[in-house]
């Protein structure tokens, strides 16, 4: 391997997709949050049973969308080498 493949090898600094800093999760359920708030539908099936028990909190619904993993919303970071790796 070249010098040149195994700096570029160092520099391919990407999470796996399932894999979110706590900024980014913070602000995903934050804004997730905001929609349901605004009366945006949850995007999985809740009882009632469920929804009393999270006593109608958006955060919480958007805490049980995110671990479910069907928040709508894609990330996009900045990488130091001035591209951008962008996640689904």
């Amino acid at each position: 391997m070249t010098q040149t493949n195994e700096k570029q090898d160092e520099l391919n600094l990407s999470l796996d997709e399932t894999e979110f800093t706590s900024y980014e999760k913070a602000r995903m359920i934050g804004s997730r949050a905001l929609q349901l708030a605004q009366g945006a539908k949850p995007l999985i099936e809740l009882s009632s049973e469920e929804i009393e028990s999270v006593n109608y909190n958006p955060i919480e619904i958007a805490k049980k969308e995110f671990e479910a993993g069907v928040i709508p919303m894609s990330i996009k970071r900045s990488l130091p080498t001035d591209r951008s790796d962008n996640e689904a």
